[in-house]
C-alpha cells in the first residue's frame, strides 16, 4: 500500500525524469507571426540599424532571426525594442516623470549568448535583456502573458 506522500514523491521523480531541466527564468513567448523588427542601436550616430525579427521573447531574454552580423556570444549589443499595445496592455513604462506613463519601446543591452548560422544568408541570435529595470520586466510579462507560449 502507498501513502499520498510516497506517491507524490514518485510523481517528482517521474517528472524529473521525464522532462530536461528548465534552464529558462521566464517563459518564451511566440512572436514570429507578428514580425516585430528589432533594432541595433547605435547612439553614437544617433541612428539604427534592422538586427533582424523577433522569434520568440521572454521577460528576460528575446531571440532573433535575421541577416548575417558580426555578433559573436558574449557580446553585448544595445537594441530597441518596440511592441504594438496588444489586449490594451503597453509593453513598458516610462517612469522618468512624476507618473508612469505607458510607452511602447524600450531601449538597453542584450547580452548575447548564443549565435546560429541557419543558411549562408541568415542566422539567430539569442540573449538575456540585461538592463531592464524591475517595471518595465513585470509590464513586459504582463503583456507577454496574453501571447501564445512558445515551444
Amino acid at each position: 500500500m502507498t501513502t499520498l506522500h510516497e506517491f507524490g514523491n514518485r510523481q517528482q521523480q517521474h517528472k524529473k525524469s521525464s522532462h530536461p531541466a528548465e534552464r529558462r527564468s521566464s517563459r518564451r513567448h511566440d512572436l514570429e507571426n507578428h514580425q516585430i523588427v528589432v533594432h541595433r542601436f547605435d547612439g553614437r550616430r544617433d541612428s539604427d540599424q534592422p538586427l533582424g525579427q523577433i522569434v520568440d521573447l521572454s521577460s528576460g531574454g528575446v531571440r532573433i532571426r535575421g541577416g548575417r552580423a558580426a555578433i559573436r556570444p558574449d557580446h553585448q549589443i544595445r537594441v530597441r525594442l518596440e511592441l504594438p499595445n496588444y489586449a490594451g496592455i503597453c509593453p513598458f513604462v516610462d517612469t522618468s516623470k512624476p507618473t508612469p506613463q505607458p510607452k511602447n519601446e524600450w531601449v538597453g543591452w542584450m547580452a548575447v549568448s548564443r549565435v546560429k548560422p541557419i543558411d549562408d544568408r541568415q542566422m539567430e541570435v539569442a540573449g538575456r535583456l540585461v538592463d531592464m529595470d524591475e517595471m518595465d520586466r513585470g509590464m513586459l510579462g504582463l503583456y507577454l502573458s496574453t501571447q501564445p507560449l512558445a515551444a
